[in-house]
């Protein structure tokens, strides 16, 4: 192979280098190695970041509670998102559920609000770690959701092979691996019945229409 025979050759002018004598100069010392670069973290998934871009705080409060039922969202808690992935709250809750608001920087309206269980599965998925088990959680988005891959939980942009899909309102079941058996796992859902999206992977989860 020729990345081998010139691995092997310069190999060996190195050692014929290091066996010739010099008498002028000492041998310099080999510069120290070069530091791996840093590994560049994965991409949150776009409803992570930067939800807190170009909306005042009212305006994000109104937006995360139109996610969920009035009578879940009146008394749910409101953070927010900043672009340095930062969050804070904006309004704090009674009723054990979560809101935020849509992030202006994806295209379509994606507030979601979530049960405690629901956020520590989303919490998972955003970190890339595996979500806790036997902890079913549930998921408003009654506003509906930004396009996404069916298949990949964190694809940025549609591709020839990354099943893109639409999904109007609906609401999630999430941890619940052993409780999705008989409903469609298909890369190409008819996305107006009960899906399973990113099936096959630590993240998969009910998608309910809605409407």
């Amino acid at each position: 192979m020729l990345r081998t025979s010139l691995m092997t050759a310069l190999v060996s002018l190195i050692g014929l280098s290091l066996a010739v004598p010099s008498v002028q100069a000492k041998p310099a010392k080999p510069a120290p190695a070069a530091k791996p670069a840093a590994e560049k973290p994965a991409a949150a998934p776009a409803h992570a970041m930067g939800m807190a871009s170009g909306m005042s705080d009212e305006a994000m409060v109104q937006s995360a509670m139109s996610a969920a039922p009035p009578a879940v969202a009146k008394e749910a808690r409101i953070i927010k998102v900043g672009a340095d992935g930062a969050i804070s709250e904006l309004r704090k809750g009674s009723n054990g559920f979560t809101c935020m608001a849509d992030n202006p920087a994806t295209p379509g309206p994606d507030p979601m609000c979530g049960d405690a269980n629901a956020m520590e599965w989303a919490q998972a998925w955003i970190g890339h770690k595996t979500p806790p088990a036997n902890k079913v959680g549930f998921m408003y988005m009654l506003e509906g959701g930004t396009d996404a891959s069916n298949t990949d939980p964190y694809a940025l942009k549609p591709t020839a092979a990354n099943n893109w899909v639409k999904t109007g309102p609906h609401v999630m079941v999430v941890g619940a691996m052993s409780m999705m058996q008989g409903y469609p796992e298909s890369p190409n859902p008819d996305t107006s019945k009960p899906y399973v999206m990113w099936a096959g992977t630590p993240y998969a989860h009910l998608m309910i229409p809605i409407r």
